[in-house]
C-alpha cells in the first residue's frame, strides 16, 4: 500500500495520543515531556499530559514529582524522562570558563548541598554571594547559577523537586550502565523515534546533532540512522519526496477518536514544525516572543486538532476564575456534523483540569 500524507497525519494523531493511569506511565511511554516555564494558561509540561493522564490536572507533574520515578534534563530539549534515560546520557565531561575563574566554587557548592539537602540557586546565591560571569549568550549570569546548571549537566546533581519554577537539587547516585557506546546510541534514536512517529529526516537529523550536547561521549552519530533502517530497526517510508521513520513492530490505528484536542505548543504532534507544514498545509509558529503588533495567531497559540486535521489554534486564560477562550480556524470553523460539540467538550475538559 502506497504511503499518503493523509496516513502519516492519522498515524502522527494515534500513536501520540492514548490514556495512561499516571504521569509516570504517560511519561515512559513517550519518552521525554518537553518543560517549558510559561504559564498560558498552563505550564507546556501540563498541557502535554493532560492529553493523556487520566484525570489530570495543572501541577499534577510537580505536586508527584518527588515520588514518580523521573528526572528532568537534557536530551534534545529540557525536560521530563524516565530515570532510566539518564545514565544513556552520562558522562558529560567538559570545562567552563566560569570554572576557571571560580576553581573551587563547584566542590564548595555540592559540599554544602551534602550538608543541608535540597538546594535552590537563590540559596547559594545568598550563602556564596552574587558574582557574576558570562552567560551562554553573551549577558552576564550568577556565577552560583552557572555552577549549579554545570553539576546537573555533569550528573553530579538531580532535581529533587520545584517549587514554581525554581528548582531544588541534591546529590546524584545515577548507576553507571554497562551497555556499550552503540545500543546507548540507538536506544535514545529509538526514544526519538517513537515520541515523534512519523518523524521527519530532517527532525531526525537535528536531534542527533543535539547528542553531541546531550550525550558527548557517545560516537558514531552521524551514519546511525542509516544503520538502523538497514538493521531493521527502525522502517523509513516516503511522501511527497519527504522521508519519515518510525520504530519497527509499531502499530498505527487507521481511525482517529474525533475528539477536539488543543495542543500545547510543544506538544509531540506538533513540535516537528517541518512536518506540520507538510501534513497539515500551514505554518503553525510559537510567538510568545513575537513583538505583539507581529503576532498571526496569539502569544501562546494551542493548536486544535480534530480527527488527523489540525483546523486551527485557541488562547485560552483564566481571568477571575472563569476560562475566556478566543478561537481561529485555517479555512473557517469545520461545518460538519458534531464538531461544535466536540469542541464545546474539550473546553469542558479545560476547564476541569484549569479550576
Amino acid at each position: 500500500m502506497k504511503l499518503t500524507a493523509e496516513m502519516l497525519r492519522t498515524r502522527a494523531a494515534t500513536h501520540s495520543l492514548f490514556m495512561a493511569p499516571t504521569v509516570r506511565e504517560a511519561v515512559t511511554r513517550l519518552g521525554l515531556v518537553q518543560a517549558d516555564p510559561i504559564q498560558a494558561p498552563a505550564r507546556a509540561q501540563d498541557l502535554i499530559l493532560r492529553q493523556r493522564v487520566e484525570g489530570y490536572h495543572a501541577g499534577d507533574l510537580e505536586r508527584g514529582y518527588a515520588t514518580s520515578g523521573l528526572e528532568e534534563d537534557v536530551l534534545h530539549v529540557y525536560g521530563y524522562m524516565p530515570r532510566a534515560i539518564v545514565p544513556l546520557l552520562l558522562p558529560r565531561p567538559g570545562e567552563w570558563h566560569f570554572e576557571r575563574e571560580h576553581p573551587e566554587l563547584a566542590g564548595r557548592i555540592l559540599a554544602y548541598i551534602t550538608e543541608h539537602g535540597p538546594t535552590s540557586h537563590r540559596a547559594l546565591e545568598q550563602h556564596f554571594g552574587s558574582a557574576r560571569t558570562r552567560g551562554e549568550w553573551g549577558n552576564q549570569a550568577k556565577v552560583t547559577t552557572r555552577m549549579l546548571n554545570m553539576l546537573h549537566y555533569r550528573g553530579q546533581l538531580r532535581v529533587a523537586h520545584r517549587v514554581g519554577n525554581d528548582r531544588f537539587f541534591v546529590i546524584a547516585e545515577h548507576p553507571v550502565t554497562s551497555l556499550s557506546a552503540e545500543e546507548r546510541l540507538r536506544q535514545l534514536v529509538r526514544l526519538f523515534a517513537n515520541l515523534y512517529a512519523p518523524i521527519s529526516l530532517l527532525m531526525a537529523r537535528i536531534f542527533i546533532s543535539h547528542l553531541r550536547y546531550a550525550a558527548p561521549t557517545l560516537e558514531g552519530r552521524r551514519t546511525l540512522l542509516r544503520r538502523m533502517v538497514d538493521l531493521g530497526e527502525l522502517v523509513l517510508g516516503e511522501v511527497d519526496g519527504r522521508q519519515y521513520f518510525w520504530p519497527a513492530h509499531t502499530t498505527f490505528a487507521t481511525r482517529t477518536d474525533g475528539e477536539v484536542r488543543l495542543l500545547a505548543p510543544f506538544d509531540p504532534i506538533v513540535h516537528d514544525r517541518d512536518r506540520f507544514e507538510h501534513l497539515w498545509g500551514w505554518a503553525y509558529r510559537f510567538e510568545a516572543y513575537t513583538p505583539l503588533a507581529k503576532r498571526k495567531w496569539g502569544y501562546y497559540a494551542l493548536p486544535m486538532l480534530w480527527h488527523n486535521a489540525i483546523v486551527g489554534w485557541a488562547n485560552v486564560a483564566v481571568r477571575e476564575g472563569q476560562l475566556h477562550v478566543e478561537t481561529g480556524f485555517i479555512n473557517g470553523q469545520p461545518a460538519a456534523r458534531g464538531f461544535k460539540r466536540a469542541l464545546a467538550q474539550e473546553l469542558e475538559r479545560m476547564e476541569a483540569f484549569l479550576l
